[in-house]
Order: structure tokens, then sequence, then C-alpha cells
């Protein structure tokens, strides 16, 4: 039995969302406030009865706000077409017939044998019999607030504590939370919510079928020595494997070393406390023999371990407490044992039987751990998770788990096909996208995607968290982006500055931009670009041929050979390439097929004409531009030769390129190293300054 897929409709940026799980491990992965840990809080508000089952009105999706607001200030209402409107969670559990029914047959909806799904709804809305209720408050309470104003000489009219102030403090009134199993219909693939058991009238409990736990970001782990967050854990550990009896024998044999030590401590006792115990029948009001007292070890294996259990590491020939460790590793290890004390939660007591799904989130794990340790973690957590809930009685659950996190690490060590993408579409909206969903829209070339699976997760995991995207060549990209995107910021806060006009955009060093270098691939990529839906430009290269197809100088080649290129604009010739604006760059995709569109998400620049020169890579590019940067450090570029080329003024930059240049990546550093404090000794080509402008924006 397992969780298929959960629905959320109103709460925070989860409007409309449909999350699919695995039947093991599902990976929950996305950039800062795209509603990991909302999907975290809407679950145990639902599935767990505690303090934090409470819902606030900030809880309200934004757009939904302003649909209350437009239902309790708008016209009449149509009763006969209402459907309760509020935050909603829908679990999609599918079960098979090796599974034990006796649970979930309470809540089923349909006995087609075909149908082998339920879904459980959980609701916190307003019923269609309280609606009025609120219309009429809300305006009495309108009506006072507007004669306060006229009191106070206001006669505007504006009141400031308005519907949404109103139901801040008073929504819990009217909107409350109901518990269905609601039909399925299978033929449709949808759900039917008007035909549906209340769970709540028929006195069903979930808990049987569901049992959610979850482990939270803020974890309670310091490496201060007043704390002790790994020894209590131990107490804990203790606690629940003795309730459920896992360790029988090991659990026997330390109450009778328990009861052995408390008779030897007796003794002691009885010698160390004889004085005070003296003093004691000397006071009035006890008769002699009556009432003597006696101090005696009593110690109960269930306490023991919380106060008087240290958890030390070995230190070479030394063991060292637990506050020594670092952070990190004390994080490990505390969400090891947090793990554990979770998985003994679900086995539960030896006289109940587990529940028919148990639910485990961990949300960010990387707390404090260093990328090294991330990798291990990833590689391991699966395996401990793997093994589950196996009672020794044989009484067993399933195990789902459902992991968040921020790190790029965890991602480069995990299955592509685990991995939920959260992207926000807006301010009130987000969507989940399965990964493994991509794998469909390579169908036509399988060796790009698993090209692109491998890649990715290898190598460049990070961009699943940027804002935007760079897609770069080769290794001179990679080594001097940087400190072009630098120079950019630098030359952009001069230009406005000397303008007197506000730059509305952050620095690109402010923003959360990926660097991917994919060498000649970068058309594989477009796919998945698209997938993830975020800003990306492509800085590529001109590769002008000449009529037999060899590398040439762009303004007497008839053709490229940049597949790139070739791929995005299509019937385009190098003519057209030589004179296309930047408008001509920026593509959107529409059905699958990239178009021209100013306002699209992708833009692709190649060298363009400068200082009457067109470039075919960007070593030309640069030395066209930087001629007399490069000739003045001429005898200190390591990556270059045949430097007396420099001298003739004639030579092109093209065939100084080709012939002075020694090696790429040399010449990039040495154009970094050579750069004065500012960059300003030397400028950056027009091609990727206007690639860099427009991902600025927006």
């Amino acid at each position: 039995m397992r969780i298929r897929t959960i629905k959320i409709q109103n709460f925070r940026l989860l409007k409309d969302f449909s999350l699919d799980l695995e039947d093991d491990l599902s990976l929950v992965i996305g950039k800062n406030n795209c509603g990991k840990t909302s999907l975290l809080a809407v679950l145990d508000k639902f599935l767990n009865h505690s303090d934090k089952s409470r819902f606030y009105f900030d809880d309200f999706n934004i757009d939904f706000q302003n649909d209350i607001k437009a239902l309790v200030e708008g016209p009449a209402i149509d009763y006969d077409n209402y459907k309760p409107i509020g935050i909603k969670l829908k679990l999609f559990i599918e079960y098979s017939e090796k599974d034990n029914l006796a649970n979930i047959s309470k809540v089923m909806m349909d006995l087609d044998p075909d149908n082998n799904f339920i879904v459980l709804s959980f609701e916190y809305v307003l019923p269609i019999d309280i609606i009025e209720k609120l219309r009429i408050d809300y305006a009495e309470f309108s009506k006072k607030e507007k004669l306060k104003l006229i009191a106070k000489g206001d006669t505007s009219g504006i009141i400031k504590k308005d519907l949404f102030y109103f139901l801040d403090a008073n929504h819990s009134d009217y909107f409350k939370i109901s518990r269905k199993s609601i039909e399925y219909d299978k033929t449709l693939n949808t759900e039917n919510d008007s035909n549906y058991i209340d769970l709540e009238k028929e006195k069903i409990s979930i808990k049987e079928i569901i049992n959610f736990k979850s482990i939270n970001a803020r974890r309670d782990v310091s490496n201060k020595d007043i704390d002790k967050t790994l020894s209590v854990q131990t107490s804990a550990i203790y606690k629940k494997t003795a309730a459920s009896d896992d360790q029988k024998e090991a659990i026997d044999e330390f109450k009778d070393k328990l009861s052995e030590t408390d008779t030897i401590l007796t003794g002691i006792y009885s010698t160390l406390f004889h004085k005070v115990v003296e003093k004691v029948k000397t006071f009035g009001g006890i008769k002699q023999d009556d009432s003597i007292i006696e101090i005696i070890s009593t110690l109960q294996h269930r306490e023991l371990l919380e106060g008087n259990t240290t958890v030390m590491y070995n230190h070479g020939v030394r063991t060292l407490p637990e506050h020594y460790n670092g952070l990190g590793y004390m994080n490990l290890i505390s969400m090891i044992f947090e793990i554990e004390i979770l998985l003994q939660d679900f086995r539960k007591k030896k006289e109940e039987k587990p529940s028919d799904i148990n639910l485990l989130f961990i949300e960010e794990p990387e707390a404090h751990t260093h990328p090294q340790m991330q990798y291990v973690f990833i590689k391991n957590i699966k395996d401990l998770l793997k093994q589950g809930i196996v009672r020794d009685d044989g009484a067993n659950g399933e195990l789902q788990s459902i992991l968040s996190t921020h790190s790029s690490h965890i991602v480069a060590e995990s299955n592509f096909d685990d991995i939920k993408y959260l992207k926000k579409d807006n301010d009130s909206s987000v969507t989940a996208k399965n990964l493994k969903d991509l794998k469909a829209l390579y169908a036509a070339d399988t060796k790009q995607y698993e090209f692109l699976t491998q890649y990715l997760t290898i190598n460049r995991a990070e961009i699943f968290f940027a804002d935007k995207a760079i897609l770069i060549e080769g290794d001179t990209e990679r080594i001097l982006l940087p400190t072009l995107m630098k120079k950019f910021d630098i030359d952009e806060r001069k230009r406005h500055e000397a303008s007197a006009i506000k730059d509305l955009a952050l620095p690109l060093l402010s923003q959360n931009i990926s660097i991917i270098e994919v060498g000649a691939y970068s058309q594989i990529f477009e796919k998945f670009i698209d997938f993830i839906g975020i800003k990306t430009l492509i800085i590529t290269d001109l590769d002008a041929t000449n009529a037999s197809g060899e590398k040439c100088e762009p303004s007497i080649g008839i053709n490229f050979s940049n597949d790139a290129l070739a791929f995005f604009f299509k019937t385009a010739t190098l003519d057209n390439l030589k004179v296309f604006l930047i408008e001509n760059k920026i593509f959107s995709n529409t059905a699958g097929t990239w178009e021209v569109n100013v306002d699209g998400n992708l833009c692709l620049v190649y060298q363009t004409e400068e200082n009457g020169f067109i470039a075919r890579s960007f070593e030309d590019s640069f030395i066209g531009l930087n001629r007399d940067f490069v000739n003045d450090n001429k005898d200190n570029f390591k990556g270059l030769q045949n430097r007396a080329a420099f001298d003739i003024a004639t030579n092109a930059p093209y065939a100084l390129a080709a012939v002075c240049i020694k090696k790429k990546t040399h010449f990039a550093l040495d154009i970094l190293y050579h750069s004065n404090e500012d960059f300003s000794n030397w400028q950056i080509p027009a091609y990727i300054k206007e690639g860099l402008s427009w991902l600025k924006q927006g």
C-alpha cells in the first residue's frame, strides 16, 4: 500500500499543487521559498493532532484570500452551485491484493476489483451553512468600524480593519476541519468530491491507515558542553525499543543487572546515610521503631539512560564526550538516532499493529554538514530506511519517505527518477515536476537523456536551485565568466551613477545564477531548460566555415558549424546571424518548438561585429577589442607564443588568435592576472555584454 499522489489546494504557495510519490524515497528539491516547508507543514497540520495543527489566516493562499473577499463582500451567493472553499489535502492511496485491507475497508467507496485506489480528503473549509453568518458578522463589524471613524471626525469611510483583519482573528469561527473518504473514478482518473464518507460522523480513525512523522530542519543539535542532545536521544531510543519489545532478551538482562545493582547500592547507602537517618530519629513525633526511614536504591530502567548515558567518540587511545564533535557530525548522528526513534514509533507497541502506510518526512538533512558528508548521507539513507519497520513478530507496515533538500551534493548522489522539482510559477503558486517525466521528452534520442541525467546529477546539480542559468562552451568561459560578470556589475554601477538613474535590477553577482559548462551540447539541454522553466543565457561561438567546411574568419565565411546555432535559428544563414539584433536571439518554447519571442526566457548570443571586425570565437573577439591590453602585457602572457606577431598592425585578430594563443586556459588566466583592480584596463566583448544585460533583467 502506497501514497501515489498528494494534492493540496490553497495552502500558502501550494495553490493547486500535486506531488507524485515514489515507492520508497522521494527527493523534493527547489530553491528557497518554493513550498518545501509548506508541504511538510500542511501534512503535519492535517495528519497530526498537535499544537502545530492550528491554521492561521496567513496559511491561506493569497489568491484564495481574494476569493474569500469576493464571496463575503460580493453579491448574493448561488447556494445551489456552491462548493465549500478552503485549504484541502488529498492523499491518493493505491493498494494491491497482497495488502491487508482490514483498515481501509471502512473507507472504500468502490468495490470494483479493478479500482484499487482510495482517496482520503482533509479540509479546512467554509461550509455552506456558515457563509451567511460570516457575511452578516462582517457586515456588522464593518458598520461598527465606520461608526468609530465618524466619532473621530473621519468622513473618508475607509476603514483599516478590513475583512482580512477580521478573518485573521476570527477565521476559526467559520472555517471547519473535515475528514472524508471520497470516490475515485479510475476511468476518468479523477476524484468525485460530491460522493464521500464523512470520517468524523462515522467515527473512523485514520491512524491505523496513515502514520506521519517528521524530522524538521530546526533540529535541537548543539556542541555546547551543557547540552547532551545525543545522550538524551539514547534514552528515547531505549524507551521506544522497550515498548515494542523487539530486543526482549537484552532488555530483560538490563533489568536484571539493575536489580542486582539496587541490592549492592542499598547496602552502601545504609552506611553512607547512617548519620542523617539517626538524626531524623531524634526529632519528636516519631515513636521508637515506628516510621523508620530507610534510603534504598531504586534504579528505574526507563529513566536511567536519560541522565546517566553519555555518548562518546573514539579519538585514538582516548574517548571524548559528544560535544567535542563538530555540528555537522553531531547533526548526522542525531538524525540517525531520531530516525531510529521514529521507526520505533512506526513499529508501535507489541500489542499494536503498525499502520498500513508510514510516511516519514526529513527536512534539509544537510544542516551543518560539509559536501562529502552530504554525499555519504544520501548514499546510505536509502539503505537505512529500507530496513523499515520490520518487527520480530512479523507485523510489518510500509514505509515511504520524503526528503527535502537545498543541497546540490545530495542531488548529485541521488537517483534521477526519485527527484521532484518544485518551481515557483508566480508569487502565489508552485508546481511540482517529476524529473523522470523528462525521459518521455527525450524519447526520440535516449542517448541524450542518459547524457543529461548523468551530467546534471554528477556535475551540475546546482542548476536545480538557481533562478537563472548561463550555459557556456568550455574552460575559457568557465575561468573568465565570474570576472566578466563582476566587471559588468562595476561598469553598470558607474554608468548609472554618471547618469543619476537608479538601477532597478540587482547586480548579476547578487542574483542566484548557475554557470554550466556544456561544451558543444547546449542544444541537448533545451528540453531540460524548458522543463524547469528558468531564464537561461547560452553563450556560444559563431564558428564560421568556408566552402570546404573548414573554420575561417567570419568575414570570408559562407556557413557555420555550431550545432546550437543551427538548432535554434533553424534556416538562418551565416549572413543572417551577422546582422541579427538581440531581439532576434530571444526564444520561447511553444508546443516543443523554439520560436523567436522578445518575451521568451532563453537567449543565445554569439560574436557580433565590433570595431569593424566579426570574431569566430572568444579569443579573437577579445583580442580585436583589447589589442592594446594584450600587446602591453604580451611578454608576460604565458598562454601566448609568436608574440612578435602582435607588433604587426596589419595582422587581424583572427590570425593572431590562431597563431599566437598557445593554450586557451592559460590565455584566460593571463587576462585575470594582468587585470587592474576594477578591470578597467580591458573591455567585455559586445556579444557577452548584450547577453549579460538581458539576463540581468527580470
